[in-house]
């Protein structure tokens, strides 16, 4: 199927009700819902983003230059005036920062697919947050282009420890942020 294709029948796309769907890097990935720690924890860093300056929106789909993705971070923020129009894609160049949280099932994309492809968007800040591990992982410099996109500086801090996101001019406290407990794999002998 032609690039074009995708991007047409993407837009065109309706989930089965309570699941969101994203396009990255050409392929259409179906979630479910989210915990309630999860939401908490978006909630909990919206508050902390001074309104008079910045928006924040919850689950809306970005668009890249040079990249056939639509990705639907758990929250875009941008600052006031940008993105004026109308529509369901906020181009990548108007995002200020991107924040997610990681499910058990979205780990490997948000540490790894997700880093590159917000990278090579070049969006200045990409914050993960890890109830699992209680920590929260700092991105921002990005560098590089396509698949090879990375940020070149990292911050990791625990729960309960402030992160200052410069992006944003604020420091977030970290403390009300929800966990979650480990997951134990289990292997066959």
């Amino acid at each position: 199927m032609h690039d074009q294709h995708i991007e047409e029948y993407f837009a065109e796309f309706e989930p089965p009700e309570g699941l969101r769907a994203e396009l990255l890097r050409r392929e259409i990935l179906l979630t479910g819902g989210t915990d309630i720690v999860h939401n908490r924890t978006v909630s909990e860093v919206t508050g902390q983003i001074p309104h008079d300056r910045w928006r924040r929106f919850a689950t809306q789909h970005l668009s890249f230059p040079e990249e056939l993705s639509k990705p639907q971070p758990d929250l875009v923020v941008m600052e006031r005036g940008r993105c004026q129009g109308s529509g369901w894609l906020v181009p990548a160049s108007d995002v200020t920062l991107l924040l997610e949280v990681v499910s058990l099932r979205s780990a490997d994309r948000d540490y790894g697919l997700k880093r590159s492809l917000y990278a090579a968007g070049r969006i200045p800040a990409y914050l993960i947050v890890g109830p699992y591990d209680a920590r929260c992982v700092l991105l921002t410099e990005p560098d590089g282009a396509g698949e090879g996109a990375d940020y070149e500086v990292q911050r990791t801090v625990s729960f309960g420890v402030p992160l200052r996101v410069d992006a944003l001019g604020i420091k977030l406290d970290t403390s009300p942020f929800g966990t979650l407990p480990a997951v134990t794999r289990h292997r066959r002998p």
